[in-house]
């Protein structure tokens, strides 16, 4: 079997088997790529089958010297991924990377805004023109659900079921779910349908997306974090923002105001309990701040 074959039969499991997303899928392919480009490089003829422990340290020791722990890890992450694919196919007997141990790395913290943050980036829109009042829409969405953005970009109308107070989110793997939403963040979807979205010619295939272009198209995942960057520009924030930031400040502040981690799993469609705990972390260092500020014996 060559590379390029078992690449390709790779992505089609992704798609078809795993149910997992473009992105998903190019993001696990570049790792294998990775290996594939190196091999090349170095003049190296192993194949998927007759590829070794031994080769894969290399390409591993030759990528530690470019990246960082973190995407080493992660590459390591997806290489592992694609020869347990070999393995269930019954094209290899073992996975080579089994024993080649990941590199050691610190549990990140995810960035978060503050609410007077969130207030500052909303407040810093432009209402007098036709985007803004989308844009605040999006902000208001992405902070009052949690959302991922590829999740917030392929939001439909027909999703929106206000009525009963949820919206439904197709999240990773085209897994459904649905996300209690806020009467206020109800209020300003509405307000962009009803003044904004219900005037663009929308264009065929477009017809229940709920953040469109001005031409009429679904927004790309690349204009969202421009949105997002250029007004905590425009806010003056210093810290790097994205549309992540919201899902994490999302996360944060309920958990600070008392929600419970497993109600959040949901609502964030985390499969495990382990994602969310990060979230644990972030509690833990807000409980410290106030013990630091407020005890009589600091």
């Amino acid at each position: 079997m060559k590379w390029n074959h078992a690449l390709k039969d790779y992505r089609f499991y992704l798609k078809i088997e795993k149910g997992l997303a473009q992105n998903s899928i190019n993001s696990y392919s570049s790792d294998v790529q990775r290996l594939i480009s190196f091999l090349e490089e170095n003049h190296m003829s192993s194949s998927p089958i007759s590829i070794q422990k031994t080769d894969i340290q290399q390409f591993i020791y030759n990528l530690s010297k470019t990246v960082n722990a973190r995407t080493q890890a992660r590459v390591l992450s997806g290489l592992r991924n694609f020869f347990n694919y070999l393995v269930f196919e019954d094209y290899r007997e073992e996975n080579p990377t089994d024993l080649i141990e990941a590199p050691k790395i610190g549990r990140k913290l995810p960035d978060t805004l503050s609410e007077a943050e969130i207030d500052l980036l909303i407040n810093s829109i432009d209402l007098s023109r036709p985007q803004g009042e989308r844009n605040r829409a999006i902000l208001e969405t992405l902070y009052g659900c949690g959302l991922r953005v590829s999740e917030l970009i392929n939001l439909q109308l027909s999703d929106l079921f206000f009525d009963e107070g949820f919206i439904r989110v197709i999240g990773k793997g085209n897994k459904q779910r649905f996300v209690p939403v806020n009467v206020y963040t109800q209020k300003y979807i509405n307000l962009y349908i009803t003044t904004i979205r219900n005037h663009i010619p929308v264009q065929k295939g477009f017809e229940d997306t709920i953040f469109l272009s001005r031409r009429g198209k679904n927004l790309s995942r690349n204009m969202i974090f421009t949105i997002i960057k250029d007004l905590g520009i425009k806010a003056g924030l210093q810290k790097k923002i994205s549309p992540h930031t919201f899902r994490h400040s999302f996360a944060t502040h309920l958990l600070e105001r008392g929600a419970d981690l497993r109600a959040i799993q949901q609502m964030l469609g985390h499969e495990s309990i382990t994602t969310t705990e990060i979230y644990m972390h972030l509690d833990k260092r807000f409980l410290k701040e106030v013990v630091d500020s407020f005890h009589p014996r600091k």
